[in-house]
């Protein structure tokens, strides 16, 4: 059999990004080995360290990296220095914008999953969360974050507009129908039709979509109500489609079902590269104490590998994710009685994907210190 040789461009980026990117690429590392593939991995710089050190969150010889490789796994971005300093010409935040864009990532594309052992750790009551399993596309490259934006004149007014073509909710509508197909066959559509012309080319243009997809049932939801029915009823949804800055919105609020930002991985394709990253952010606070929880990381590992039709890959590490989760080898977070380490959780995971390791074993060695597990 053909070896399966893959480039994954590596921008850990700042904060707890390289130490979750670390343990990612430990259980990619594990999958190669197991199944007889080849990753090599780029890490290139990106977001506030690459300012400091070139002066542009985005350098070119990184954007290179990501055209040349057949993914790119991202760790987080964002610095306090630059969140508290409104009048910053050059952000971290642009470099990944452009990224988007130059990549033309325009279909960013979220799980949300309730997983049974952690629904405490939800603020949600169990009964209303249980069984959740979700999947949002939103909209990445177009609309308000991407439109003309600028103050007026006279400097007491400011302006942002938001703007679709067909051609831009088509190409994301076409994915979302085809996963739905594959899933339980339910769309959701989240606009806000009753006021915005834009939400209504959403409307209109998903309507006429549709007959193309006769298996899946289509519903809509203005945002206001969607944002609503994420809390009171989220086994309802199965894929939901919505624009730009809904996405964003409506995606972070449904984050809590899990119940925490650090089990959630995301994917952002277009038609040629595909990047793969947690939700959560830079989390500053918690660099370099080991308290970071690289679970949505892995998670995001396991995204690229099904990009790449790696399912029964895929399947191994998410396996592994739930041995994990089952046997409480968690960082504080969400097991603060026994906590575990950043590297102890990648260890345990990347273990389990290579040939699994006696879980029971592995929670008494930590419990005595030992270091059985590299």
């Amino acid at each position: 059999m053909d070896v399966l040789k893959k480039k994954i461009a590596v921008l850990a980026g700042d904060g707890i990004g390289p130490e979750v990117c670390r343990e990612a690429i430990k259980v990619l590392e594990a999958v190669a080995e197991r199944f007889g593939h080849q990753f090599t991995f780029d890490q290139q710089l990106m977001g506030a360290c690459a300012i400091d050190a070139t002066g542009d969150p985005l350098p070119a010889q990184t954007l290179d990296a990501c055209f040349a490789a057949d993914a790119v796994l991202l760790g987080a971005i964002g610095d306090p220095k630059y969140d508290n300093n409104p009048a910053a010409k050059v952000r971290p935040e642009q470099g990944l914008l452009r990224l988007r864009k130059s990549l033309g990532l325009y279909a960013n594309i979220r799980p949300v999953t309730a997983y049974d052992a952690l629904l405490a750790h939800s603020p949600l009551k169990p009964e209303r969360i249980s069984g959740t399993d979700m999947l949002i596309f939103r909209e990445l490259t177009g609309g308000i974050y991407f439109g003309d934006k600028g103050r007026t004149a006279d400097g007491q007014g400011a302006y942002d507009h938001c703007t679709y073509s067909r051609e831009e909710v088509a190409r994301i509508a076409h994915r979302a129908f085809q996963a739905a197909e594959t899933r339980r066959g339910k769309l959701t559509l989240v606009d806000k039709a009753n006021v915005l012309e834009t939400s209504r080319l959403w409307r209109e243009v998903v309507q006429q979509i549709a007959s193309q997809y006769p298996e899946v049932r289509v519903d809509y939801l203005f945002v206001d109500n969607a944002a609503m029915q994420v809390i009171l009823n989220p086994k309802q949804f199965d894929v939901i489609l919505t624009e730009n800055m809904f996405g964003d919105i409506i995606s972070d609020e449904a984050s809590v079902i899990a119940g925490s930002l650090g089990l959630l991985p995301s994917a952002s394709v277009g038609d040629q590269v595909a990047l793969f990253e947690p939700i959560h952010g830079s989390f500053p606070q918690a660099k370099g104490r080991g308290i970071a929880n690289p679970i949505a990381t892995i998670l995001s590992g396991a995204m690229m590998l099904e990009h790449f039709g790696l399912q029964e890959e895929a399947d191994a590490v998410k396996a592994a994710v739930q041995a994990a989760l089952d046997t409480n080898i968690l960082t504080p977070e969400l097991n603060a009685l026994t906590p575990c380490s950043t590297e102890q959780v990648g260890n345990f995971i990347a273990y389990q994907v290579a040939g699994g390791i006696d879980c029971q074993m592995y929670k008494e060695n930590i419990a005595v210190g030992m270091s059985t597990i590299i």
